[in-house]
């Protein structure tokens, strides 16, 4: 049986990308909690300073990427479909906390829900819903 952390570090370690925003993850059970560690290279608006909403979004959805193959078991990743971020307030330059929630999982689409928070975790910052392609169509 495959090592759910081991697999977990495995796939984020694979994406460019969240090797460059230094994205990392604890698994605590089935309950995945990722962290966008605070660097100057995320702040988008250096006058309030605030996060950059790119990197926000691309944070969120890595972690609804990371939660549906870790709980659907799966080896590659899903390629979303559909992604709505909804921005909440400015992100502080302060380490950046999300969860997601896998809300339904179908035969070739699954939909996910994310929550980021910096300081409480009942202040979120920013939530995403989406789509992702479970399974190729066509044959």
């Amino acid at each position: 049986m495959i090592d759910a952390g081991a697999h977990l570090e495995s796939l984020l370690n694979g994406i460019p990308y969240a090797r460059f925003l230094g994205v990392r993850a604890e698994l605590a059970g089935d309950e995945m909690t990722a962290i966008l560690p605070y660097a100057d290279k995320l702040i988008g608006n250096p006058l309030l300073p605030a996060l950059h909403g790119g990197v926000t979004g691309a944070f969120m959805e890595l972690t609804a990427m990371a939660q549906l193959s870790i709980s659907e078991r799966r080896d590659s990743l899903p390629r979303p479909i559909g992604v709505t971020v909804e921005y909440l307030r400015s992100g502080k330059p302060l380490a950046t906390y999300a969860r997601a929630h896998v809300k339904k999982v179908g035969r070739r689409i699954a939909n996910v829900s994310v929550e980021a928070w910096q300081e409480a975790r009942s202040a979120p910052i920013a939530t995403l819903h989406a789509h992702f392609l479970l399974a190729e169509t066509g044959a």
